[in-house]
């Protein structure tokens, strides 16, 4: 039996968010409307977590000893890390003192911040079907890993980076430079490595959502949400739609994948695995043990969304994955370099037919950054696309 307490009072379940964007904003609200005490903590100020949260905290989370003095001042029952940039070697001495329960946990959010540990033991102890692929510390490194195997055209990444920073694909020798600087400007920790995979001839990627949340028998059962296709560029979701249509063999296969990977990790909590699909063919790509960008389109499609969904399954509530209408999502970027932005044409969005939007609250506005998502419902999926990024296209961010 689970028992919750009261917000603010000594029986209260707290919980912090280590990370409070536009996702750990959705977990939080999800987590107070079952009366958890909620901490959100990120790098800068009035993060839109902040601006929900019962207290808001600004450190510098790769900092090992503001970490452990946050944790220990706060004494959160569960610390729910929502970016990579996290001291995750603390979170590891916490949790094995006794001090926190990490979810997953502090081995998953280790492995998983790191695109080498996550690979190494996908393709290397599970066996899973990934891209070729190879770890350079130099731009000589990377050449030879080229020119020895990899081939053109390939995929550069920083070891350790969110939402497609610092990803670039090359396509012949003038490219190396250029992506080998670009990975180096994008990692979110100083970090000089990167991973560099052969291009697999996929027909389509897709997000599988997976849950792992206690069953009535106490036991961690495993859930899975319909699939989500995404289209991305330079790495970075622009849309997602739900469900995608893919073969049943497909389909049995990436479950398959996504229940080996999420069993290792172990513990608690919604992951999003991403994977590769051509035909019946599937191949592992990567893997967040919390909610996913390309999975805020379940806040229009599915009963219970993502976020709900990690909420539920962390504090060993039943979940519910099940799909309510099929639909879709737009990013709306900020267009501008500015701080405090205004947001036109919100009305004009709004009439598209069976749309909604959510408009992140961010402080600061740049061109390329996601400072809102549309959201569609409709019978149809392309439709649905079409109506999202319809209403992604009325709204119409500006400086203030």
């Amino acid at each position: 039996m689970t028992t919750l307490g009261t917000p603010l009072s000594p029986s209260a379940t707290k919980v912090m968010l280590l990370g409070s964007g536009e996702l750990g904003k959705e977990v939080l609200i999800a987590l107070q409307r079952l009366g958890v005490e909620t901490i959100a903590v990120d790098r800068y100020a009035n993060a839109p977590g902040h601006q929900v949260a019962h207290r808001a905290h600004t450190i510098a989370m790769s900092d090992p000893a503001q970490l452990k003095a946050l944790i220990e001042q706060e004494r959160p029952h569960l610390v729910v890390p929502e970016i990579e940039a996290i001291a995750t070697p603390m979170l590891q001495e916490l949790e094995a003192a006794g001090v926190v329960t990490v979810i997953p946990t502090a081995r998953a959010a280790r492995l998983t911040m790191d695109r080498e540990g996550i690979r190494r033991l996908a393709a290397e102890t599970l066996g899973l079907p990934t891209s070729p692929y190879r770890f350079c510390d130099s731009l000589a490194e990377l050449q030879a890993a080229i020119d020895n195997g990899i081939g053109y055209p390939c995929i550069v990444k920083p070891v350790m980076s969110s939402s497609g920073k610092g990803q670039s694909k090359i396509d012949g020798p003038a490219d190396v430079q250029k992506a080998w600087d670009y990975a180096m400007a994008g990692g979110r920790v100083s970090h000089g490595r990167i991973i560099v995979e052969g291009f697999i001839r996929f027909d389509y990627e897709i997000t599988q959502l997976t849950v792992r949340a206690r069953g009535a028998d106490g036991q961690i059962e495993t859930h899975f949400c319909d699939p989500i296709g995404h289209v991305q560029v330079s790495g970075d979701y622009v849309e997602s739609w739900q469900p995608h249509p893919m073969s049943a063999v497909a389909l049995q296969k990436s479950r398959d994948i996504a229940k080996a990977i999420t069993d290792n990790l172990g513990g608690l909590g919604l992951f999003g695995v991403e994977l590769f699909v051509a035909g019946d063919q599937v191949w592992f790509s990567e893997v967040s043990p919390r909610p996913h960008d390309t999975g805020m389109v379940t806040m229009a499609t599915q009963w219970q969304n993502e976020f709900e969904l990690h909420a539920r399954a962390i504090l060993g509530l039943p979940v519910d994955a099940s799909l309510k209408s099929p639909g879709a999502s737009a990013v709306i970027y900020g267009g501008v370099d500015a701080t405090g932005i205004a947001f036109d044409g919100v009305d004009e969005a709004l009439r598209v037919p069976g749309t909604e939007l959510r408009l992140f609250g961010k402080p600061e506005s740049f061109v390329k950054r996601r400072m809102g998502v549309a959201l569609a419902r409709h019978g149809d999926v392309e439709q649905a696309r079409a109506n999202a990024k319809l209403a992604a296209a009325k709204v119409r961010p500006r400086a203030a």
